[in-house]
């Protein structure tokens, strides 16, 4: 197996996948984070062609005609359409290894995939098939929890405790690790998205005025906070009227966003004083000097930081480029494969 690995390696490059409900991002193996884009396709009804994935599906999501549909093919964090998910990653797959490649290459890859520790079996194995038939001759998956451990270069391996929360599109993923192995695992199906959703209902049920996903998701950006700013914002919202039927203009306020967004928030912040609840007093007096380590889209809201050490009282550390940090782990354990055996065996003996 080793002398086929080694062959078929001269002729293809090995990638880490953080397969995101919201975003995926490929790390091609010697030359870094490749691909970022949104974990979108868009589907021709009738001949069941893809039309586009990734950014340019994301474009058409809410401007199709009857015949295109632009679809998010995984939610909270599991795959809810097999042959899209296959498309999407064959498309990222191929795209990888048309764009970055010198000389010959075909895309026969070996693949790490990153996915949430609360998935079921055959939601893994769902994984495992779609990447096969993608293309990838072999699949190891690991949980995004590991792999932002990893990324973020937490010590891991020490007899200390380490923590990390990833906030991604669907899931929020938490861990304690300690002595190479989690301790604590909570994962929460509630993330992003439900911001998202969280800005959708506000403005219907303040101002009866329907917004789209990718609207709601630009506000959250732009304006969302989780603590006061220095400077409150505001931006135009645009979208239809519901009481006429037209659209309709308003100024929405951060203070507003914020506002909308607390609930989903605040889920997301009893679910990690739970995972510290659980966590043995040994290990918790190590995460009063190492403090929680914040990965994902989610690590980017304005203010989570400070409002975060104020409820949990204890140190926030947000990782470098959060959004990427799944991947980079991935790519790492490429490297080190007798550590993603062992991983993986974990996994297993878990399930």
């Amino acid at each position: 197996m080793k002398l086929i690995d080694s062959i078929m390696g001269v002729f293809t490059y090995d990638v880490g996948i953080d397969l995101g409900t919201a975003n995926t991002m490929v790390y091609l193996r010697g030359k870094g984070i490749v691909v970022s884009e949104p974990s979108v396709v868009a589907i021709n009804k009738k001949t069941k062609e893809v039309v586009a994935v990734g950014t340019e599906a994301r474009q058409m999501i809410g401007r199709t005609p009857p015949n295109i549909v632009a679809v998010r093919p995984l939610r909270g964090g599991v795959i809810s359409d097999f042959d899209t998910t296959q498309a999407m990653i064959h498309h990222f797959i191929k795209k990888t290894h048309q764009y970055f490649s010198k000389g010959f290459k075909f895309p026969r890859p070996r693949v790490i995939i990153g996915i949430p520790s609360s998935v079921t079996e055959v939601e893994r194995q769902a994984v495992i098939d779609a990447a096969k038939t993608a293309g990838a001759r072999q699949v190891y998956i690991v949980e995004e929890a590991m792999a932002a451990a990893i990324g973020a270069d937490l010590p891991i391996e020490d007899a200390s405790g380490s923590m990390i929360v990833d906030v991604g599109g669907g899931t929020s993923d938490i861990a304690v690790f300690s002595l190479g192995d989690i301790v604590v695992d909570k994962t929460l199906r509630v993330a992003g998205d439900d911001l998202d959703q969280d800005i959708i209902n506000y403005v219907r049920e303040k101002y009866n005025i329907l917004i789209g996903e990718r609207t709601a998701e630009d506000v959250k950006i732009s304006i969302g906070s989780a603590s006061p700013l220095g400077e409150e914002k505001k931006v135009l919202l645009q979208g239809r009227d519901l009481l006429t039927g037209l659209p309709k203009s308003i100024e929405f306020s951060s203070v507003e966003a914020r506002e909308a967004m607390m609930g989903t928030i605040d889920l997301i912040t009893d679910a990690i004083k739970d995972a510290i609840e659980e966590t043995p007093p040994e290990l918790l007096k190590d995460l009063l000097s190492s403090g929680v380590h914040v990965a994902g889209g989610g690590a980017l809201i304005r203010g989570l930081k400070e409002y975060w050490e104020g409820e949990l009282k204890l140190p926030i550390k947000i990782v470098d480029d959060p959004l990427s940090v799944v991947a980079r782990g991935t790519a790492k354990m490429l490297d080190h494969i007798d550590l993603l055996d062992r991983v993986q065996k974990s996994w297993e003996e878990l399930v």
